[in-house]
This record gives C-alpha cells, sequence and structure tokens, in this order.
C-alpha cells in the first residue's frame, strides 16, 4: 500500500513513469481536438483531468475542484483566455501552476500569458508527453515536486480520436452559417484545431480569415470543411 499511496492523506505517490500522479489540472480548451490530446497527456502522465469550454465553465470548476495546474487557451468563446489567466493569477490563495496555450505565434502569444500572470506557456501542438511533463514539473513550486526523474515514455506522442477533430470542424461550419459570423474568434479557433492536428491546408484557409471573406468565401470555405469533415479528397 506504501508503494501506491502517501500514508498521510491518502494521495497518489508519484512514480518515474507517471511523475503527475496526484496533480488535478484544469484545462480551458474549446477545441475538442486539443481538448482531447491534453486528456491523453494527463492519463499518461498519472494526472486527473478537469475540462472546460469557455471562461463561465472554467469559472465553475477552479470554484469546485481547486486545481494544481490550469492551462488556459487564449482564444475562447465568451472572451479572452488572457483575461482568465490574469483571474486566476489574482486569486488568493493562488493555483500553483498556471499555463497559456494558443496555436498562434508562440513568439507573441507566450509573451501575452506571461504579463496576464501564466507561469509558462505550451504552443500548439504539445509534440510529446516527456514535453508536457516537464513543462509542468519544472513550474511546481518544491514543496509539490515529486522528487524523481521520470522515465523516458515509450511511445510518447499522442494521437486524438479524429472523431473530436470532425467535430471541431463541425463547430466552425456551424459558426459559419451564422447571419454575422465571429470571424475573429472563427480564425483562432481554427488555426488551433490546425495546428493541433498539423494540417497545414486547413491552417492556410484559416488564415485568410484575418481580412475577413465574403459571401462567397464564406460558403467556399464552408465546403472545404465539409468535404474535409467527410474524408473526400480536395484540391489542394
Amino acid at each position: 500500500m506504501d508503494d501506491i499511496f502517501q500514508t498521510l492523506g491518502g494521495k497518489p505517490r508519484p512514480t518515474p513513469d507517471r511523475p503527475l500522479l496526484g496533480l488535478t489540472i484544469l484545462v480551458v480548451e474549446d477545441s475538442r481536438f486539443a481538448s482531447e490530446a491534453m486528456r491523453l497527456l494527463c492519463l499518461r502522465s498519472g494526472a486527473r483531468i478537469r475540462r472546460a469550454d469557455c471562461i463561465a465553465s472554467a469559472e465553475r470548476h477552479l470554484t469546485l475542484y481547486h486545481p494544481s495546474v490550469v492551462i488556459v487557451d487564449l482564444g475562447l468563446p465568451d472572451g479572452s483566455g488572457l483575461d482568465l489567466i490574469a483571474r486566476i493569477h489574482a486569486l488568493r490563495p493562488r493555483v500553483p501552476v498556471v499555463l497559456g496555450t494558443s496555436g498562434a505565434d508562440p513568439s507573441e502569444a507566450e509573451g501575452e500569458a506571461r504579463v496576464a500572470g501564466a507561469d509558462g506557456f505550451l504552443p500548439k501542438p504539445v509534440e510529446t508527453v516527456a514535453a508536457f511533463q516537464a513543462a509542468i514539473l519544472a513550474l511546481l513550486p518544491p514543496e509539490m515536486r515529486p522528487g524523481l526523474s521520470p522515465h523516458a515514455v515509450e511511445g510518447g506522442t499522442v494521437t486524438p480520436d479524429t472523431l473530436s477533430y470532425r467535430e471541431d470542424l463541425s463547430h466552425a461550419m456551424a459558426l459559419l452559417a451564422q447571419p454575422d459570423p465571429p470571424l475573429g474568434y472563427l480564425r483562432r479557433f481554427l488555426v488551433g484545431v490546425a495546428r493541433s492536428a498539423q494540417d497545414e491546408a486547413l491552417e492556410g484557409r484559416a488564415d485568410a480569415l484575418d481580412t475577413g471573406l465574403d459571401p462567397a468565401g464564406q460558403q467556399a470555405l464552408r465546403h472545404y470543411l465539409s468535404h474535409r469533415i467527410a474524408g473526400l479528397p480536395l484540391a489542394l
């Protein structure tokens, strides 16, 4: 029993294979695909994950679960992730580790996240389990660090189910179908999804939203997403 639980508090004891055992990580992420990747990273690392897809949900989770680590996407449907980071940073007691994440240019996004109060930054995609673990372990307060060296993880990359990717693309299509599509948010959403999935073709089309799209351009993007979802060949 002592190999699994600490004698006081019944908290799981971290191991070299699962160095984040005992931590609760709140992931605030509106992309199903990126959220599923985070779930797999947490699972492989031993951490318990809670997920929120917007600021309102994240604030409820913060009250209920008192996470050890919060990972906040900078582009959320009901506001800026930077504002959420600032509010979390001001909490007392403060969450031990706050990380920003984004598919945007890391040279800009990381600086914005740190100014808002984040301790660190995870650019999308997070390539390996080892990189995910290292980013969190390096920022834990000394009293929370496991005092061990993580083992190299065999097959240390994660591959989310494509169903979550299709759900993201369907969500983007629904946004485009609105009378006044939120093109700024949609661009950030699709760029993040594309980078998480390493889909360069989609990223290029999402970037075009930066200058806005006329109705014909929006229709063309919906057509592209529809074919992407169906898995049909595309002339890229």
